[in-house]
């Protein structure tokens, strides 16, 4: 695949369409973003994003509850969704004779979903147990991505739940489901990508037929989430009666990853050199050498990298033994990212950790799903999808000097550092 055979257009009601024809296998991908997350949703409906999410999936006007899944299975396809901080995507992965269904189906729901108070009342209690099984009844749930937020960030579209609280979501109306729907839903908040096993006219006749009479609605005024980083460092603890170790994440604000791309990347790799690999910085240090941890990660994005616009967060997670203070384990880190901001990592270091992400990124990207949700993510966020193309290129790009500069950024007057405590008998 090249970037020549990607193929833009936007519909007459503001839909915009990227096409990425591939013939090596009869499968097809369609997946439709919205660019709403749960960094939209307003204060008193936390986890609203991400009901919503459920509710597209139960049926519409024309099409009774599960008529969308029992089509997409009948074909031999497979279908799903998730809410990330500033988009919700759905998708569909099914042989390519049946790319008419998916692209029915999806403009389907993009008209006029089933919203009613029966869905709505049947789907906060999915998202309720969906809830209890991933945070409330799982050891370390909601750890990072739910608790660091609120320590990291001061405003409530950075800092709040994004699964939401039981009383914000047992208080949603269908109301609430309309307005949201007629807010963010619109086709002009929207990107349709086709990938996959079909030529371009024929995909182009079909989407015109199906979505081209989507009625279009103003697309909504996406506000800024910005805010300045912390001027001092924050700690919070949070107790975890299923935890059987204590645990510690740290959160650092860095570079806008749409306007300030390049300086992002730096960050990629210097997670990689930090922690990714039993020849890691931190992995020799805190595992092998001092054993002060058990297991310790960094990366980009509290859902990894490409998935939000600014603000964004890098982070190091780490396990460790009770007997072990905090402030020993944090020192231990502060030291080896000082070591990287005084002396750059050398050019057979650097190389390893660009060459397994140039290898990760082409492995994701042979995968039609992952490929087909990634061009439709970055016509969203960056509004060019030939970005998923060059992004191994401009990672083996990355200099030792930068890798140096964006460690010197990380400061410790200038973070969170979330706490997990395990509750008294936790590991009994």
């Amino acid at each position: 695949m090249t970037v020549s055979e990607l193929h833009r257009y936007t519909l007459s009601n503001g839909l915009r369409v990227v096409l990425a024809p591939d013939s090596t296998s009869p499968v097809v991908g369609v997946s439709v973003h919205y660019d709403v997350g749960f960094r939209s949703e307003p204060e008193g409906r936390t986890g609203f994003a991400h009901l919503f999410e459920h509710l597209m999936f139960q049926g519409s006007e024309s099409l009774e509850k599960l008529a969308h899944f029992r089509h997409i299975q009948s074909s031999g396809g497979t279908f799903n969704g998730s809410t990330h901080p500033d988009y919700t995507d759905y998708f569909e992965v099914l042989p390519s004779a049946a790319l008419e269904r998916a692209l029915f189906l999806e403009a389907d729901r993009m008209r006029a979903p089933k919203l009613t108070e029966e869905n709505l009342r049947n789907q906060i209690d999915v998202v309720k147990e969906e809830i209890r099984l991933n945070v409330l009844n799982r050891p370390y749930g909601g750890f990072p991505w739910i608790l660091l937020p609120p320590v990291l960030f001061q405003t409530f579209p950075n800092a709040h739940n994004g699964y939401g609280g039981f009383e914000d979501l047992e208080q949603a109306t269908v109301a609430d489901c309309a307005a949201f729907f007629d807010t963010y839903y619109a086709p002009s908040n929207a990107v349709l990508t086709v990938a996959g096993d079909f030529t371009v006219a024929a995909a182009q006749e079909l989407i015109e037929k199906h979505f081209g009479d989507v009625p279009s609605r103003p697309r909504p005024e996406r506000p800024s989430f910005a805010e300045p980083p912390p001027a001092g460092e924050i700690r919070s603890d949070h107790e975890d009666r299923l935890a059987p170790l204590p645990a510690v994440a740290l959160g650092y604000r860095i570079p806008d990853p749409i306007d300030e791309l390049d300086a992002y990347i730096n960050y990629l790799v210097l997670a990689g050199v930090l922690a990714d690999g039993d020849g890691s910085r931190l992995q020799q240090r805190l595992v092998y050498g001092d054993q002060l941890v058990t297991d310790v990660g960094a990366g980009c994005g509290l859902f990894g990298p490409f998935e939000a616009r600014d603000p964004d967060t890098f982070t190091i997670t780490a396990m460790y033994s009770p007997e072990v203070d905090v402030d020993t384990i944090l020192a231990a880190i502060d030291e080896e990212i000082d070591k990287l901001a005084s002396t750059p990592p050398d050019a057979e270091e650097l190389a390893k950790v660009t060459a397994r992400w140039a290898a990760t990124l082409h492995k994701e990207h042979d995968r039609l799903v992952s490929r087909t949700l990634a061009l439709g993510a970055f016509e969203l966020l960056y509004g060019d999808p030939a970005l998923v193309y060059s992004l191994p290129e401009r990672i083996s790009a990355i200099t030792p000097d930068a890798v140096s500069a964006a460690a010197k950024s990380l400061r410790a007057d200038s973070r969170a550092v979330l706490t997990i405590s395990p509750a008294p008998g936790a590991a009994e």
